[in-house]
């Protein structure tokens, strides 16, 4: 036994209640009630004894169940000074009870003044206590002396094995209380996760559909200045409204998202690519379970392509393939490559930076860049 066992004190978790069930408190309770019923017992059947003295007796033994009371309390705190003080004053109370002519109790006190120090205090100062205790129980007791030291042995172990259980107890109310912490840090990370992934969408959405009103609003200003035609400044405007209206079923969308009221990937694809000319799209192998975050990736990364080809390619083909494999999902976006067209310099929105971050939040990857004809995009999200 290393020095730390010596002096290391049982848990707070073993000498408390926490943990215990109810069927172990009944029987705590039933076992004290008990030894105060003996030491009541033991009290008032002694011979020749007058009320004073019942008297007396009755306060030795309130005086006792209080001392008790404060040491299993000091011994929770793991306050060493008093709670030796405190046991000390015990062993006293039965010495006194003895040379008063009232063995009984004094036996019971030394009993449980053994047990509780083996149980309650460091080993370094429950040893000497319990040898003292039960060394006085020895020298009193009248019985045959090998019976004698079978009943103090048999407390010694009843101590240690009280101590023993505690201890365990104690050990696995705290990993019940790492546990509990461990969730309770899980259910956090999970409510930030949610947070940010909210905050992500909220602005994938916002920051590109504001990005491209903002140019061609800016644009219409520019033509007012300008003097220029009715014309030229209705188209930046219906232009402008139409960004609006595509934003707001983006932002619908999410929404939708966000309670897991998505529309089959495939059918997304499908009227994405309707709506763009010379778009096709193509999806192989067995449809496969996506979360909802994985679903969404794949959609914004299909958008984000698709909204690039019309700012930098304007007028190419575009083939969308969709491709479910054992492990992942593989989307590819190929273009034919194409002149600027007007939403050219509409700014990054979120881009193909945000659009890698998504991927890799994801335990995936993105690619872009040119090809022999165009520009590839290819997202890889595991299933």
């Amino acid at each position: 036994m290393t020095e730390n066992h010596w002096t290391r004190w049982p848990s707070r978790e073993a000498l408390g209640r926490a943990g215990t069930t109810r069927p172990r408190r009944l029987l705590a309770w039933a076992v004290r009630i008990l030894v105060l019923g003996l030491l009541l017992w033991g009290a008032f059947t002694q011979n020749q004894v007058n009320a004073w003295g019942a008297i007396a007796a009755a306060a030795g033994v309130l005086l006792a169940a209080l001392l008790s009371w404060a040491f299993f309390r000091t011994t929770y705190e793991h306050r060493l000074v008093p709670s030796l003080v405190l046991i000390c004053v015990l062993l006293a109370v039965a010495v006194a009870a003895h040379t008063t002519g009232f063995t009984g109790p004094a036996l019971v006190i030394w009993c449980g003044c053994g047990i509780a120090a083996l149980e309650r205090l460091p080993l370094a100062a429950a040893l000497p206590v319990a040898s003292v205790a039960l060394s006085s129980y020895s020298a009193v007791n009248n019985d045959v002396w090998l019976t004698t030291a079978a009943t103090v042995v048999g407390m010694a172990l009843a101590g240690y094995v009280l101590r023993l259980d505690a201890e365990a107890r104690g050990s696995a109310q705290r990993l019940l209380d790492q546990e509990r912490a461990a969730r309770v840090a899980e259910a956090e990370s999970a409510a930030l996760a949610e947070r940010a992934r909210i905050a992500r969408e909220i602005h994938d959405v916002l920051a590109h559909s504001l990005s491209a009103q903002l140019v061609h609003l800016e644009a219409a200003r520019l033509l007012i200045e300008r003097g220029a035609d009715r014309e030229q400044i209705l188209e930046r405007v219906v232009a402008a409204r139409g960004m609006a209206r595509d934003g707001l079923a983006e932002t619908r969308q999410a929404l939708s998202a966000l309670r897991g009221e998505l529309t089959p990937l495939e059918d997304f694809l499908t009227e994405l690519v309707s709506a763009a000319d010379g778009a096709e799209v193509t999806v192989t192998g067995e449809r496969r379970f996506l979360s909802a975050e994985a679903s969404q990736t794949v959609r914004r990364v299909a958008q984000e392509a698709l909204t690039n080809v019309r700012k930098h390619a304007h007028g190419a083909e575009v083939h969308l393939r969709l491709d479910y494999s054992e492990h992942e999902v593989t989307l590819n976006v190929r273009d034919s490559g194409g002149r600027p067209g007007e939403l050219a310099g509409a700014g990054g929105g979120y881009g193909l930076l945000g659009m890698r971050e998504r991927a890799e939040l994801l335990g995936g990857s993105l690619a872009a860049g040119p090809d022999e004809e165009g520009f590839v995009v290819t997202l890889r999200v595991p299933v």
